[in-house]
């Protein structure tokens, strides 16, 4: 139960660390959350420096991915034990709240991509390879990289489902929980996506429509 514990406040502290409020603060002494999308994550980072944005995505999916080495050696669980699948998903949960939910910015954080990115690399690496072919996919063909996203997570736990993965049902419970939370966490820009309002990425030099 301790060990449980310390998994359970070790993965949300290590996803509530605000790597892209924190990097842009140092590097440009302003607070990332005051301009473009008001988000900490690496897509507006990137609209102050893309080198700081892609550094953003980098630690963001690093600290989901430590989160669930972390759970799976803490836990001590034996590789065929069904514990372990289920208290790895665990701490990609929590990491992934606390990307989204971070004590040290008042609860109010990011969309949890890069941190569900990183957490799944260590859980269900071949799922996370199918996943990211259909971000690209779908951020190529719309041009919107918040589409990309809500579909990726939407589809996620079906992924993990089809590739024999697991089939342990909490822990595709746990999965579904974390697609779930992202795309709520893009209602926003569902809203904008539905009334043809949601800005266009860019490839080349010409900015966002």
């Amino acid at each position: 139960m301790s060990r449980t514990l310390i998994i359970v406040v070790a993965s949300y502290l290590l996803g509530s660390i605000p790597f892209g409020y924190l990097l842009v603060r140092i590097f440009h002494g302003e607070d990332v959350r005051s301009s473009g999308s008001g988000n900490i994550g690496a897509t507006n980072v990137s609209r102050k420096s893309p080198f700081l944005g892609a550094l953003t995505l980098f630690l963001d999916a690093a600290k989901g991915y430590v989160a669930v080495h972390l759970a799976a050696t803490l836990s001590h669980f034996d590789p065929v034990d069904l514990r372990l699948g289920r208290i790895m998903a665990l701490a990609a949960v929590l990491s992934i709240l606390g990307h989204m939910f971070p004590i040290w910015l008042g609860f109010h954080g990011g969309k949890g991509v890069a941190t569900a990115l990183g957490a799944f690399l260590r859980l269900a690496p071949m799922a996370v390879v199918v996943a990211a072919v259909v971000f690209v996919v779908v951020v190529v063909l719309s041009r919107r990289i918040s589409l990309g996203s809500i579909l990726t997570a939407a589809f996620f736990p079906a992924t993990v489902w089809t590739l024999k993965l697991s089939r342990d049902p909490a822990v595709l419970a746990l999965v579904g929980v974390s697609a779930l939370l992202i795309v709520v966490r893009h209602y926003q820009n569902i809203l904008r996506l539905l009334s043809g309002e949601e800005p266009k990425f860019s490839f080349g030099s010409k900015k966002s429509a």
